[in-house]
């Protein structure tokens, strides 16, 4: 299913802990990089996927989805549009329950295959400033996260 209700972008946060990165970069000031950190510091656990570097944020890396040997939950895809399509089929193949498009790319047809496949997609979303914005990290700097609540939800549990 296309995901792009507050309800269903919390859920998708909230039930997919383990997050392979395809197009991590191990360049610190890199979109990719900064997210990818954000989210490793609350709690996710991340999984580069980058055929150069042996290792980012401490992780080892592996050149493509097939090769992690630990189940997937969400695949997190910061490359050009035309090169989702491949990407989406290995997370159909590996069994992942998200595939996630960062901001910019869009792939329509990728995210309906996948979506008939039973994966839940978000597309042209980062990852990092859902969750800041849903869990609770964009209001402390003025930004409007169109989220109107008394009450602050809690951070999502970790998953043992």
């Amino acid at each position: 299913m296309i995901v792009e209700d507050v309800a269903g972008l919390r859920r998708v946060l909230q039930n997919n802990r383990v997050i392979a990165v395809v197009g991590l970069s191990a360049n610190w000031n890199r979109p990719s990089h900064f997210a990818a950190k954000y989210m490793l510091e609350h709690g996710y656990t991340i999984i580069p996927v980058n055929p150069g570097p042996a290792e980012i944020l401490g992780q080892k890396c592996y050149p493509d989805l097939a090769s992690i040997p630990v189940k997937v939950d969400m695949v997190d895809v910061f490359r050009k549009p035309e090169d989702v399509m491949p990407i989406a089929d290995e997370a159909i193949r590996i069994g992942a329950r998200c595939l996630w498009l960062q901001l910019g790319v869009i792939n329509r047809e990728a995210a309906d295959k996948a979506s008939a496949a039973g994966l839940d997609v978000v597309m042209d979303r980062c990852v990092k400033i859902e969750y800041a914005r849903l869990f609770g990290g964009l209001n402390y700097a003025g930004v409007d996260t169109k989220v109107i609540s008394a009450k602050r939800p809690t951070c999502p549990p970790l998953q043992g």
